[in-house]
């Protein structure tokens, strides 16, 4: 384990989501400000745990544009999701802007979840705990959790390993221990606080290695077992391989049965949903990896 490597990782990763806050605003792309966010990434050093996330409105999590997308922002509540490793440890952020300005309390909801669970945090607390303060900060506001989606543990080149932190007080009694590090992420709704899948994937992760015919499909996967089993977008790919050998090969992926897909995911009353997100270090003293100080 490299504690120095979590340090470069989340010092990274705040400055690219401080940089991609900046960078939403009306009618500006969705798909440049991820490309600009992953490029600004690469220039500090860092490596993409997973392709930078917008979400916006009633989508959570797992929201990644084609490269051909032409959508802008407008009024939305925009979730920003930005996860850097280096060597393989990981620094995994969020943050959500209010487009429209009649949504702060979604954005202060989520954030002050975030604040009341980095107050607990400590060796031998439970994650239920954590869960506790993160449900009631938000309901101060008059929002709910949602209980379906969590904080998660992070390892060598894997962002969400145990254990789950829980952004409401579910009775888990497993408990931090010293030389974990996490990510704390609550989503704040008016709706059901529930999540599910819908819409096309555009996110996706290798889950196993076949032979292939193709010579152009075999540099592909190659490509993509050079992310070592992260989450990757298409749109990554399609800077070194044309739209149409990605396509054609991904299609051979599936039908294969070695790709993983990610769908979006959606309150599942179409509610607003905002985020919030750091990533932590549990030690005698808890580091948060992902503030400005680091």
């Amino acid at each position: 384990m490299s504690l120095e490597d979590y340090h470069k990782a989340g010092k990274i990763a705040h400055e690219a989501l401080e940089f991609g806050r900046e960078l939403i605003r009306k009618d500006a792309k969705i798909v440049d400000v991820c490309n600009e966010v992953e490029n600004r990434i690469h220039k500090l050093g860092g490596s993409l745990a997973f392709p930078v996330q917008v979400s916006c409105n009633e989508i959570a999590a797992h929201f990644c544009p084609l490269s051909d997308d032409e959508t802008i922002f407008s009024d939305q509540l925009v979730n920003l999701d930005v996860g850097v490793h280096v060597n393989g440890f990981i620094g995994d952020n969020a943050c959500c802007v209010d487009l429209g300005g009649s949504h702060k309390d979604f954005v202060k909801a989520a954030e002050e979840a975030l604040k009341a669970a980095a107050e607990v945090l400590r060796i031998g607390v439970q994650v239920s705990e954590i869960g506790k303060e993160i449900e009631n900060a938000i309901r101060n506001y008059g929002l709910n959790p949602i209980r379906n989606l969590s904080g998660h543990g992070l390892s060598n080149y894997n962002i969400h390993d145990a254990p789950q932190i829980p952004n409401y007080d579910n009775r888990d009694d497993v408990k931090l221990e010293k030389g974990m590090a996490i990510a704390i992420e609550p989503f704040a709704t008016d709706g059901l606080g529930m999540v599910h899948e819908k819409g096309t994937p555009t996110i996706f992760s290798l889950t196993g290695r076949k032979s292939v015919r193709v010579g152009f499909v075999r540099d592909i996967q190659k490509e993509i077992e050079s992310y070592n089993g992260l989450p990757f977008a298409t749109r990554r790919l399609c800077s070194k391989f044309s739209p149409e050998k990605v396509s054609f090969a991904m299609k051979q992926f599936q039908q294969l049965g070695i790709i993983h897909e990610y769908p979006p995911l959606v309150e599942k009353n179409n509610a607003l949903v905002s985020q919030a997100e750091n990533s932590f270090y549990i030690d005698d003293e808890v580091i948060c990896l992902t503030e400005k100080k680091q």
